[in-house]
């Protein structure tokens, strides 16, 4: 009897084991979806400094920091939202504004910037008058990444709160902080209160420090923002006549047919009114091709030389609606160690793991090519010449081809590797 107490319970042990495992694998699904192995330590941080303390509020300066290597905020910019903890309202604000201003029925006299418990905030544009800026603000919602331009990779607005506390310990804190850049794909945490920012006047003789400051993080997850993937890669090279074209369907199975108006043809006259008449709309309109996809990234292995190879990469815009300014791609190669030259893109390496040089993120020539035009005029190329490492070096197995390829932070379609480019059988 013992022993078969014993067999039972071992036996209900190992069915909860294996729920419970089960139940960690599908939670830990979820939120591994932020975490990007190229960029490990990538976020956006909001920084809020109370700057003032008035008689029924604060003054705080709001910061956004992208510390995203290659991940950007591109137009129509970001738009940040949250919830008040009581019944704050926004007197005022300088580089910046609220979409809605709300109701505001008991006041009389001076009226609010708004009086919403949930506030949506977005950037003011290009040439606001002078006394309605401050530093960083006032560029569209348009905001650099960390890697390309630190310089422009931050935001900034200035916020006037009311009937909220006025010291450090009867202040409370907002929540349900929501960022959109444009679209969904942030996840924002709470805010957590943090040690007083300090800053150091510009001729560094005098130091001062915020009266209070809380930091809000937020992270990018590519299955959050869409559905579908919105870039593929094709392959080809020198020593063999065939050309992997992206998968089909790589960026979901949509025609004219079960979609009507879901993609262009080029040679319709519908294609012209598609770039004019719907320029502002954020959802794709894609030239019809096997793959549906707004961009794709070519790679063609070019030429061989006694010590050294080179590869031609093209990336062609198939988005009829979106200009991508200040783009940029990520390649992971095992040869980028060996990169001798670069023509026509601007380059860095990207280094997420110490002592391992396989990654690269490129983007285009300031006033050259720097903007990815929308439909048949978009296309930007350049051209890598790699030395060769004989320990490594091979055209073999589909090697000279890429590991993974980001478009503006978010992971292309690849071919299978068993349609790669091989070399012919009588080739060394």
């Amino acid at each position: 009897m013992e022993s078969l107490f014993l067999s039972g319970s071992i036996t209900k042990l190992s069915s909860f084991a294996t729920l419970l495992l089960i139940l960690l694998s599908c939670s830990s699904f979820t939120s591994t979806e932020a975490y990007d192995a190229l960029d490990p330590n990538g976020n956006i941080t909001i920084k809020w400094d109370v700057m003032s303390w008035t008689p029924d509020g604060y003054v705080a300066t709001v910061t956004m920091f992208n510390f995203q290597q290659y991940r950007h905020i591109q137009a129509p910019g970001w738009t940040l939202g949250w919830t008040w903890a009581e019944k704050e309202i926004i007197w005022s604000m300088v580089g910046a504004q609220t979409t809605e201003q709300g109701d505001c029925p008991k006041f009389k006299g001076n009226i609010p910037h708004s009086c919403k418990k949930d506030p949506t905030v977005v950037d003011l544009l290009p040439g606001t008058p002078y006394n309605q800026q401050i530093g960083n603000c006032c560029k569209g919602g348009v905001i650099s990444s960390w890697a390309q331009d630190p310089a422009t990779a931050a935001s900034a607005f200035q916020v006037s709160v009311g009937a909220a506390g006025t010291t450090n310990k009867t202040v409370r804190l907002p929540r349900n902080f929501t960022l959109k850049a444009p679209g969904p794909g942030y996840t924002c945490g709470p805010a957590k209160i943090v040690r007083p920012t300090r800053f150091v006047t510009p001729d560094k003789r005098r130091v001062t420090q915020a009266l209070m400051t809380w930091n809000v993080i937020c992270t990018y997850s590519q299955f959050l923002a869409q559905k579908t993937p919105t870039c593929c890669v094709s392959l080809s090279s020198f020593y063999n006549d065939t050309i992997v074209n992206c998968p089909t369907c790589a960026c979901g199975c949509r025609n004219n047919v079960t979609h009507p108006g879901s993609c262009v043809n080029p040679d319709s006259p519908y294609s012209a009114s598609a770039v004019s008449g719907s320029a502002n709309r954020n959802d794709p309109l894609v030239k019809c091709t096997s793959h549906m996809c707004p961009i794709k990234v070519h790679w063609h292995v070019k030429l061989n030389y006694k010590n050294y190879w080179r590869v031609k990469l093209s990336i062609t815009n198939f988005n009829y609606r979106m200009n991508y300014s200040q783009w940029n791609i990520v390649v992971q190669h095992p040869n980028f160690d060996n990169l001798s030259q670069l023509f026509g893109f601007n380059y860095k390496s990207l280094t997420p793991y110490k002592g391992l040089n396989d990654t690269a993120m490129l983007w285009g020539v300031k006033s050259y090519n720097d903007v990815l035009k929308a439909g048949p005029r978009g296309n930007v190329q350049a051209e890598l010449l790699f030395r060769k490492d004989e320990s490594t070096f091979t055209f073999g197995k589909g090697w000279a081809f890429p590991r993974r390829i980001y478009f503006n932070g978010d992971y292309c379609v690849m071919p299978p590797s068993n349609s790669y480019p091989w070399l012919p059988n009588f080739s060394s």
